[in-house]
């Protein structure tokens, strides 16, 4: 891990909540404030500090798609598990349309590397299973799984297992699964980092007709340049726990790879980024 670690006696220990005040909010999308994480274990008198985030502000507004780049162990996947509620933060505040974050949600669809579906459940039944969980309307959950898993393409698989899928087919339940909620915003951790590259190429597209479709708040952790190009509208650059830069990504939509590829100004856009990692 990247992650920075203090060595402290147990005389210097002191609670990091006490001086934590009320982080700022407003309506709409995530914000993020002040955001600290900080793991401690004790070892004979010392207390052993790794601060995995420190003082991380980010905003993502309504709609809008940010991915979160930087090298492994810099706190991305922690900064969207607090955000998720997965992880209680050490200081500093996350809110969601301006509602504070204390814990899961249905206000926040997570999808991660690996789908999690249930092997013994079938493809509609792993997405009324999470709508139960919801307590959506027992009415409410057929029509409404179909309707997800239509709009990623697997109309036609309802009644499949997961194991008769391929692993493209697999994360696409996983991300109707996570549609289905309703969700003010996506949080996805690397959804397509265990797939083959004509796969990833495919579901990236996919990514992209759905998000343009349900134009919901995404924030998008990947290790890919090239993937946060493709997608996003702004790309967070993220280093040793800490917001490095936060970058626009002016090139118009619909984007394709080989557009990217040829475009002068995204070339001069990645060489940039590269740098800064």
């Amino acid at each position: 891990m990247l992650y920075t670690i203090d060595h402290v006696t147990s005389q210097q220990l002191t609670n990091p909540l006490a001086a934590a005040g009320p982080g700022p909010s407003a309506a709409g999308g995530i914000r993020v404030a002040g955001l600290v994480k900080t793991y401690e274990r004790t070892t004979g008198r010392e207390i052993v500090r790794t601060h995995a985030l420190e003082q991380v502000d980010l905003h993502v507004a309504p709609n809008e798609f940010v991915s979160l780049v930087g090298p492994s162990g810099c706190g991305k996947t922690t900064v969207l598990k607090v955000i998720a509620g997965l992880l209680d933060p050490t200081s500093g505040t996350v809110t969601i349309d301006g509602a504070r974050v204390t814990g899961p949600g249905t206000d926040r669809g997570v999808v991660f590397q690996q789908p999690a579906l249930m092997p013994w459940l079938s493809v509609i039944d792993n997405v009324t299973l999470a709508l139960r969980f919801a307590k959506v309307p027992k009415r409410e959950r057929v029509p409404r799984a179909e309707r997800y898993l239509a709009l990623v393409g697997l109309a036609d698989f309802h009644d499949h297992f997961p194991g008769e899928l391929s692993g493209g087919m697999q994360q696409r339940v996983g991300i109707a699964r996570a549609l289905a909620l309703e969700p003010r915003v996506l949080l996805m951790d690397e959804p397509f980092g265990a797939l083959d590259a004509i796969t990833r190429q495919h579901m990236q597209t996919e990514l992209v007709r759905i998000w343009e479709d349900e134009r919901r708040s995404v924030l998008f952790v990947t290790h890919s340049l090239d993937e946060a190009l493709l997608l996003s509208d702004r790309i967070v650059v993220m280093e040793r726990g800490r917001v490095a830069a936060s970058v626009d990504v002016p090139i118009d939509r619909p984007r394709t790879r080989l557009g990217l590829l040829e475009d002068p100004a995204a070339r001069r856009l990645r060489a940039s980024l590269e740098e800064m990692l």
